[in-house]
């Protein structure tokens, strides 16, 4: 299978051609890895490649699966994988595996998916920008100079860059989202729990985390929510999934739709120019397409928020180091740990019980003020980063000034932790290239659970404004 060939198709797509036989698995495997040997020592997206699944005698995904055959890669973090190593992009957890898939990761399986490896992310995927400093930066395929984003920046590269069509992201500040933006791909949050988070996490950063996936096609992001959705044994709480599967959703359209518009950020701040415009045009586009558009933003307390989450999201880090090193029966060397987090951790150290206890109050009071609004709207329209990508070296971790590191990152993505916060969906759609080249998202949200309507309207700004085709030479 030659690489236009291979690249002309979104995963559903590839899988339709292994059905019918027109190509098999292992000529789609040898597309992807052809790739990945020839783009990964530029854009350093993939970081592990597992023996056992390149092997042409790999176990044959379930018949009639919907992605058989297809293959995906796994962000090193949060998600075990069986006999994969699982670093969150830290060297202090070189040599972690887990002798069992999440089962996110094995629903991903039983959809037909071949899994090949891990992608980058930035240590503990606590930056924007993916630079980790052990495993080098991922580079923006559409600029090498630039970021690809973060935390799922590895994986959003390997989609844009061609090596495969969708792979798992993760999402506690907008790392789905933002990487989407940065590299032209679509990325959706999806509602707070209607993925399974176990059984290695029960309430992931209680309810911050999510995970789901970047894709190039809005049909890609459906099907795997289809496959990956729904509550896992013993989990804490569920978001029940529409009667209807998300794929068959998208066919019937949202309706009409009330869509608030925002080009500032929630503590009132400009944009770019480029992303201010993205909405714009969006939102004209949207008009269009017969949607009620009103210019309107949710008023809440945004710094309240994002610190209170903040010291919930530290906190955990802390913990979590901490009993790597209680394993390890030692204390993390001076390289195994960046500048930053080293910060991270001895700020979530100092927090005490009573001040964790009290950020769930902050966040209950601006989550309630946050979902009033969205009483009177069905979506709210923003820019999914105030800024295009950056350049690389921008956005370090190489910094101990916590606060400040905090201030840049959420100063470039200054729309997208709300939401997870929230727990409510949020898209990233690439509706916009700057006059250089560098795509530019903007970001939808809907109402908690409103996933189907959501996608639905994602794949009518799809089928009006088409982006599939356009690709990064690289």
């Amino acid at each position: 299978m030659q690489f236009d060939d291979y690249r002309r198709h979104d995963a559903l797509g590839l899988a339709a051609l292994i059905r019918r036989g027109e190509v098999s698995g292992q000529e789609v495997l040898e597309a992807a890895l052809a790739r990945l040997h020839a783009v990964n020592p530029v854009v350093n997206a993939v970081t592990y490649l597992h023996a056992p699944a390149l092997d042409p005698a790999h176990a044959p995904p379930p018949e009639g699966a919907p992605f058989a055959g297809v293959p995906y890669f796994i962000k090193d973090l949060h998600a075990p994988v069986q006999g994969m190593p699982l670093t969150q992009g830290c060297r202090l957890f070189e040599g972690q595996v887990f002798d069992f898939d999440a089962e996110t990761v094995a629903r991903l399986r039983r959809a037909g998916f071949r899994i090949l490896g891990r992608t980058n992310t930035p240590e503990f995927g606590m930056n924007v920008s993916t630079e980790p400093l052990w495993r080098g930066a991922t580079r923006n395929p559409w600029n090498t100079e630039f970021s690809a984003g973060g935390s799922s920046g590895g994986a959003a590269a390997a989609v844009a860059s061609g090596i495969l069509p969708a792979a798992h992201a993760t999402d506690s500040g907008g790392s789905i989202r933002i990487p989407a933006s940065c590299n032209g791909l679509v990325g959706l949050k999806p509602t707070r729990a209607l993925l399974a988070s176990g059984p290695h996490r029960g309430d992931p950063a209680h309810g911050i985390s999510h995970e789901h996936a970047v894709t190039r096609s809005v049909r890609d992001c459906a099907a795997i929510l289809d496959a990956s959705a729904g509550p896992d044994i013993g989990a804490p709480y569920f978001t029940p999934r529409p009667p209807e599967p998300f794929l068959e959703r998208l066919a019937r359209g949202p309706g009409r739709l009330r869509i608030a518009v925002a080009t500032r950020t929630f503590d009132d701040r400009p944009v770019h120019s480029e992303c201010a415009l993205a909405v714009r045009n969006t939102a004209r586009l949207l008009e269009s397409l017969g949607h009620d558009i009103v210019e309107d933003s949710p008023r809440f307390d945004y710094e309240a928020l994002l610190q209170a989450m903040m010291t919930v999201l530290l906190t955990g880090l802390a913990a979590m180091v901490q009993a790597r090193e209680a394993q390890l029966g030692r204390p993390a060397g001076p390289d195994e740990l960046e500048p930053a987090t080293r910060a991270a951790v001895a700020f979530g150290q100092s927090v005490s019980g009573m001040r964790y206890a009290s950020q769930f109050a902050v966040i209950n009071r601006e989550v309630r003020r946050i979902g009033q609004f969205f009483t009177t709207v069905d979506m709210l329209l923003t820019p999914t980063l105030s800024a295009p990508p950056p350049r690389l070296g921008v956005l370090s971790t190489r910094t101990d000034d916590l606060q400040r590191f905090i201030a840049d990152t959420y100063g470039l993505a200054a729309f997208t932790a709300t939401f997870d916060g929230t727990g409510q969906p949020a898209i990233s759609l690439p509706m916009h290239w700057t006059p250089e080249g560098l795509p530019v998202g903007v970001q939808l949200a809907g109402r908690f659970g409103a996933d189907d309507t959501l996608l639905a309207l994602a794949a009518q700004l799809e089928q009006a404004a088409p982006w599939f085709n356009r690709v990064p030479s690289l």
